[in-house]
């Protein structure tokens, strides 16, 4: 007998993956936020305009930018040479995806990581239909797992392809011992290979957000632009008042019993989160990188539509502007 194929909900497939591009639409992770988004009001509320990228060295012409004459070339060939530079046509966009143990929780409608890995799929489509680069830093308890940015719907298929397998090896796995904080190990990666005007969205289990997570964020909003989305659970938020039995994990077999009364469980949890949401949020204010919060209730795409303000179609910015 076949065996059933996986609840996309709990653990995302290749399948649920794609099907993601068709939400991905009414929001956008860019510029010219509407005034309901939690995106507007950024530091100067853009994305940084495309840069300029050298070409060639040619021959001066009637009409060139003599700003751009190249002195040493023309020297040495003896005649005016002047630079040329095209606009970049993309803009990479570089995906920080959670994949660790932790996020293998869920007691409502979808587990975290189902939850991390749609967001990261909207994303991955988004940039796509504007043709640009899609790359990703993958990272779990077992290390980072790389994809350089490029530019094609065979790349994003790749790096949805690992998000999904990535996923699928976490459900029923066993715990194992985590020696560094890895969305820290990965934000140090996404330092060290992002340039200038990238963006970068790192989608991850809210508890994973620190103080130093919150400075490399920082760092690397100096030259980049940087939306960070961090996913929660309502009994991480606050437990139920009466003991609650439920399948709050993985595979939606292990059974689950809580009862906030004893030792003061349901106050602690409560204050727990509302501290970490309050570092998050004064953290977030200090950076000009906002966490979007976003839970394991529903889908990402709606909850995101809701936060972009319910931005029409993403819109780019001309030269210039």
């Amino acid at each position: 007998m076949a065996e059933a194929a996986p609840d996309p909900r709990l653990i995302p497939t290749l399948g649920s993956l794609i099907r993601a591009q068709f939400q991905a639409r009414g929001f956008s992770f860019l510029h010219r936020q509407p005034v309901t988004s939690l995106l507007a009001g950024r530091r100067a509320s853009r994305i940084r305009g495309r840069g300029l990228a050298f070409e060639e060295i040619r021959a001066y012409r009637p009409g060139d930018d003599v700003r751009q004459i190249d002195w040493r070339a023309s020297a040495r060939t003896g005649r005016t040479q002047t630079r040329v530079f095209t606009e970049e046509r993309d803009r990479p966009t570089l995906l920080l995806v959670d994949l660790t143990a932790a996020t293998v929780f869920g007691s409502v409608h979808a587990t975290k990581t189902a939850v991390i890995a749609e967001s990261a799929a909207l994303a991955a489509w988004l940039a796509l239909r504007f043709g640009d680069r899609v790359g990703a830093i993958l990272f779990g308890d077992d290390g980072l797992e790389e994809h350089r940015p490029q530019r094609s719907r065979a790349a994003v298929m790749r790096v949805l392809g690992a998000i999904a397998g990535r996923a699928a090896a976490l459900a029923g796995a066993p715990p194992r011992p985590v020696e560094a904080a890895p969305l820290n190990a990965a934000l140090a990666r996404a330092e060290a290979v992002a340039g200038h005007d990238w963006l970068v969205l790192v989608a991850a289990d809210l508890q994973a957000f620190d103080l130093a997570a919150g400075r490399a964020i920082g760092r690397l909003a100096r030259h980049n632009d940087v939306v960070a989305i961090g996913v929660s659970d309502p009994l991480e938020r606050a437990l139920p008042a009466a003991p609650w039995r439920g399948r709050a994990t993985d595979d939606g077999r292990r059974v689950v019993v809580l009862d906030p009364a004893r030792g003061g469980l349901g106050a602690q949890v409560a204050a727990e989160h509302a501290r970490r949401i309050e570092a998050v949020r004064r953290g977030g204010l200090r950076l000009q990188t906002p966490v979007l919060p976003i839970g394991t209730e529903e889908d990402a795409a709606p909850q995101l539509r809701r936060l972009l303000g319910g931005a029409a179609a993403p819109h780019r910015r001309g030269p210039g502007a």
